[in-house]
């Protein structure tokens, strides 16, 4: 691994890269052998002169992350655990959210649809109470670097063509809106076409509401998609499951989120995780309809995903199926998470405590 301090040659969008590549254009060369190529070695860049190969080497270092640990489901879907290079970890996840599909010719009628989910931080502030991240404090921000390797590590782990389509969320370890700057600046190189060229309306960042981040996200306009972390209809629940909520209430998430610019397709996400007998009753469904009144809002259910030492449960499929129902009678768009890796350490922070204790 790469010394620790240095910055990354993936903290760089293609414009800077070019300010500091001569000629410039050296630099989209650089850039089609990471993300078009998934170059994992400067000695694989055959079209490099060997002095800028030596420079890039000693500045820019390439090996930001390493998989040191991967969980496949029997869906499909991969847990990944990187090892960064002060020897902290991070997870992601490689959902896949369609099978290929071949006629009866053998031909391929529609490929795979990918959805990626990657960390922000080592850690997390929020501490929210059914999150295992959250158990083991707060570390350090993600860099922009260690954004984009998380996508660039998967797609080489997995042969994934390079013009190959797929969906990024931000909402694994930590809160993207609390590491804003490396957030967004990896918002932009992840779409820079020349490179990753993941569109901007492909990317959705989860938040547990900061409302002043919110709101300034919301001014940078990224064209980026909206997803809430709301888990609870009224204040005091939500400030047991989310104790930022005490600084960031219900009312001020509610209010930056009509604030927000939204493109006229799309509608802002409110993932709502259900919890069994917390917040899985009608009465929570009614007072849910009632808060997202004049909002373009849709809802996505999702089952609590119990870990060792959690107190939380799991709720009954029943309640869920009658809590959609409701708000879809009140043309409230709610669907239920298809729930992905069951089988494997699926929540936040399972494969990094598997790992930290020992256990394969």
């Amino acid at each position: 691994m790469a010394k620790e301090g240095l910055p990354s040659i993936y903290d760089y969008t293609l414009d800077e890269l070019k300010e500091k590549l001569k000629p410039s254009f050296r630099a989209k060369q650089v850039y089609n052998w990471l993300y078009k190529k998934y170059a994992s070695s400067y000695d694989e860049m055959k079209n490099i002169p060997k002095d800028l190969i030596e420079d890039l080497k000693a500045n820019y270092p390439i090996d930001v992350m390493e998989i040191v640990k991967k969980e496949q489901s029997i869906d499909g879907s991969i847990k990944y655990l990187f090892k960064l290079r002060d020897n902290h970890t991070v997870e992601a996840v490689l959902l896949l959210m369609k099978d290929k599909k071949k006629d009866e010719d053998g031909n391929i009628v529609r490929s795979e649809k990918y959805t990626v989910c990657i960390s922000s931080q080592v850690g997390c502030k929020v501490g929210c109470s059914f999150c295992l991240t959250a158990k083991g404090g707060f570390v350090r921000n993600l860099t922009v670097g260690e954004y984009i390797a998380q996508i660039v590590n998967i797609k080489r782990d997995n042969d994934i063509a390079e013009n190959k389509a797929l969906n990024i969320v931000y909402m694994g370890m930590g809160e993207p809106l609390d590491n804003f700057d490396n957030f967004t600046k990896a918002v932009e190189i992840f779409s820079e076409l020349d490179g990753l060229a993941i569109s901007r309306r492909r990317q959705t960042v989860s938040t547990s509401g900061i409302a002043s981040k919110i709101k300034k996200l919301g001014e940078k306009d990224l064209q980026i998609q909206l997803a809430i972390s709301l888990h609870a209809v009224d204040d005091e629940l939500r400030s047991e499951l989310i104790p930022m909520n005490k600084a960031y209430n219900i009312a001020s998430i509610i209010e930056a989120v009509k604030a927000f610019p939204v493109d006229t397709r799309k509608k802002v996400m409110f993932e709502y995780l259900v919890i069994k007998d917390k917040n899985d009753s009608i009465d929570a469904a009614k007072k849910l309809v009632k808060l997202l009144n004049g909002i373009q809002a849709k809802v996505n259910l999702i089952y609590f995903n119990p870990y060792p030492g959690t107190t939380y449960q799991r709720p009954n499929v029943e309640d869920m199926m009658r809590f959609k129902d409701y708000l879809n009678e009140k043309s409230v768009i709610c669907t239920i998470r298809e729930s992905k890796g069951l089988d494997i350490s699926a929540a936040c922070g399972q494969l990094k405590e598997k790992e930290a204790n020992g256990n394969s």
